[in-house]
């Protein structure tokens, strides 16, 4: 009997011992999470814009909207430099393409008061109208208030009153050679664009802007003057496919932590530029053959300048836009383009044939990071762990745009 009472303590011994090691994992979990920022994804679709708060595990997530129900959403954009002033550009029906403006998170929304507009034509000139507002950024964190927005066709506006009021950057819109970088006639799918306008974080005066069908171009003064900045850069619908200009880069980021280092999902291919060289470099040419390097989006690792990730589509010769054989995936690089990683658990394994716009791709700052992207068949999806697994949000939403993972106070 007192064999069987010491067992039985032992056993009881060891019983309480387990829980105080889940305990002091739960403890630590709850210190982790404690550190996390709260993330929000803030998704602009063709019919309105949808915000999704997470919890701290990101693995619960409310949502709020629809706002503007109905109206196209093209980008809408939290200031980080004081997680407040949230902006979105909004193409209300019939009425022209506009700007609105919240300090709330969206409770209430004011419409700029002078929205981006084109000045009037001169004699001879050719008159122009802001079809969209495409792309908005805020500006350096030394210039509060100043934003950014990017236009159809190419044009590049600044406000210095936080979205209130909206007037041209000259530099671009009067330069002599803007109609030949990006010619009025040239449409891509949704309208020739401005886009991935980017602000060196050392030097407000130092901007990098894309251009659909006219390329990359770089100003050092403000956009005041402006460079085109494409070599090396493929442009196999030209005659001449490495012009100075005219390529079509859909989408280009530049790393916080290392702004010398830009990257660029083009038409023709994944590309990296080191600054101060000029030439950029085909990483793409690493990925699988059978899979290619044609795209629209790429998006940075936060705290990495050699991770980055991109969602092939398919290029083949009619140009489809939809993920590769109907199964989406994801590729990854960690060591700056060199090579490249399939990331696709938890994704469609078959019929699948949706793809995900430019703006529609986007990472968190949270640890690990989170990396986010909405469909053009409307399902918002994620993965918690730098791509390793992915698991659906959100489905049914309308055509999904953007996708801006925002940090809240």
């Amino acid at each position: 009997m007192a064999v069987m009472q010491r067992r039985a303590g032992q056993r009881k011994s060891a019983t309480r011992r387990r829980p105080t090691s889940r305990t002091g994992d739960r403890a630590s979990r709850a210190r982790r999470l404690a550190t996390q920022p709260r993330i929000a994804l803030l998704v602009a679709t063709r019919k309105g814009a949808f915000f999704y708060h997470a919890n701290a595990a990101r693995t619960r997530w409310r949502v709020d909207g629809p706002h503007f129900f109905g109206q196209i959403v093209n980008h809408v954009m939290l200031d980080p430099r004081d997680q407040r002033t949230l902006l979105a550009a909004v193409r209300p029906g019939q009425l022209g393409p506009t700007i609105y403006r919240s300090l709330d998170l969206g409770a209430t929304w004011h419409e700029a008061k002078q929205p981006p507009a084109f000045r009037k034509a001169r004699e001879g000139e050719l008159p122009l109208s802001v079809n969209y507002t495409f792309h908005l950024t805020p500006g350096h964190a030394s210039e509060p208030g100043v934003w950014y927005a990017a236009v159809s066709p190419p044009a590049l506006f600044r406000s210095s009153d936080g979205g209130v009021t909206w007037s041209g950057v000259d530099g671009w819109n009067e330069h002599p050679m803007r109609f030949k970088w990006c010619p009025p006639e040239d449409q891509t799918p949704d309208g020739s664009i401005l886009h991935s306008v980017l602000v060196d974080p050392r030097d407000p005066a130092h901007l990098y802007v894309g251009a659909s069908g006219g390329g990359s171009f770089e100003s050092t003064d403000r956009g005041e003057s402006w460079r085109p900045l494409n070599e090396a850069v493929e442009a196999n619908f030209n005659p001449d496919p490495y012009p100075e200009y005219g390529q079509d880069p859909h989408c280009m980021a530049l790393h916080p932590l290392r702004p010398d280092r830009l990257y660029q999902q083009n038409h023709c291919g994944i590309y990296r530029l080191d600054r101060p060289a000029t030439r950029w470099q085909r990483i793409g040419r690493n990925m699988p053959a059978e899979i290619g390097d044609i795209g629209f989006g790429i998006v940075l690792h936060p705290r990495d300048p050699d991770t980055a990730w991109v969602f092939p589509m398919d290029g083949t010769s009619v140009w489809p836009r939809t993920s590769i054989d109907g199964k989406p995936a994801l590729y990854c690089t960690r060591d700056a383009g060199a090579s490249w990683q399939r990331q696709d658990r938890g994704l469609p394994r078959e019929q699948a044939w949706y793809t995900v716009k430019r703006q529609a791709f986007c990472a968190d700052v949270a640890e690990p990071v989170g990396v986010y992207f909405g469909t053009t068949s409307g399902e918002l999806w994620m993965s918690p762990n730098e791509g390793r697994s992915f698991r659906q949000i959100a489905a049914h939403l309308p055509h999904v745009y953007s996708v801006v993972a925002a940090t809240l106070p």
